[in-house]
């Protein structure tokens, strides 16, 4: 199906803001346009109780300045917050619901203990991968505090831009490469972008296992990394002792300064031969966007938010 228009997906981070104009045809996606604006310091903290952003006069001028640089006419956008910001897990739910209202009343009901925040001042979104031989239902789970949510949403509107979807940097870099991903049934995705890791592993196509965790100050090679890696897999293995052999196919995203080393520590850590995704092989570049890995990398994300709003 061809685009209808241009996209624009937006990422937000404590360094600044990132846009990403797309267009082409849901086969094959184009970046016709990308750009960057700058924060100051202080101004903006992820967090995932407290209201994110510091400064609201230099987010919105930020934001600002980064749509100007697409010169698209278009103020629908899709936005990409860091994981942090956020609380993302699997779960699984005994039972069946009516509907939607009764799936959020019975997560609500079981997160309410296990989760930091008030869960009736949160929002909170599901999506149902499964279900279990034994019945449960398998449900990716978001929550975010609503003083979070709303204050991005107030001052995006503010510039004059309709945030038309919210989600996470996770979720997007997955859709960025979801071409290449959806050709594999098992597999574990590895991600270091910004200062997350993210582990995801996969059965027949379906999340089964993930965790995100910010790594703030932390190199994408540092042992702590591969502490957490190996962590997780460990994990991983203890959760699903029925899976006779580990899985094999291991894509990876990281920088590319650092993508081959890192390549080499996720080799250790599972035993594979991890592949890497690079952003410049998942989009085409228009005329007007760059075409090297280098500076298509800090735009993943964003690219794959404007690709979910097509």
């Amino acid at each position: 199906m061809l685009f209808t228009s241009h996209t624009i997906g937006v990422e937000i981070s404590p360094g600044g803001v990132t846009c990403a104009l797309t267009g082409g045809s849901a086969a094959s996606p184009r970046v016709e346009r990308v750009a960057h604006a700058s924060f100051s310091p202080h101004t903006l903290q992820v967090s995932l109780r407290e209201q994110n952003i510091l400064d609201p006069g230099a987010f919105v001028a930020g934001l600002e300045s980064a749509y100007n640089q697409l010169l698209c006419r278009s103020t629908r956008v899709a936005v990409s917050l860091p994981d942090a910001a956020s609380r993302i897990m699997l779960l699984d739910l005994e039972g069946r619901f009516k509907n939607r209202a009764e799936a959020l009343d019975l997560i609500r009901w079981k997160l309410k203990k296990s989760i930091p925040l008030d869960i009736a001042d949160t929002h909170l979104d599901y999506q149902q991968l499964s279900v279990r031989e034994n019945g449960d239902l398998a449900l990716l789970v978001v929550i975010v505090s609503r003083a979070v949510i709303c204050q991005y949403e107030d001052l995006i509107v503010k510039t004059g831009l309709s945030p038309a979807r919210i989600d996470c940097n996770t979720f997007n870099i997955c859709r960025t490469f979801d071409r290449r991903l959806s050709l594999h049934d098992d597999y574990i995705l590895i991600s270091f972008y910004g200062s997350t890791l993210s582990i995801m592993f996969f059965s027949q196509g379906i999340p089964e296992f993930m965790r995100s965790k910010d790594l703030s100050g932390t190199l994408a090679t540092d042992s702590r990394v591969y502490m957490e890696i190996n962590s997780s897999i460990l994990v991983y293995k203890e959760r699903f002792p029925e899976r006779e052999r580990p899985v094999q196919t291991v894509f990876c995203v990281a920088a590319p300064d650092v993508a081959q080393n890192f390549l080499e520590m996720v080799a250790e850590a599972t035993g594979a031969s991890p592949v890497l995704l690079e952003t410049k092989g998942a989009v085409t570049s228009g005329n007007s966007a760059p075409d090297d890995q280098t500076r298509l990398f800090p735009c993943t994300a964003a690219i794959g938010a404007a690709l979910r709003s097509l």
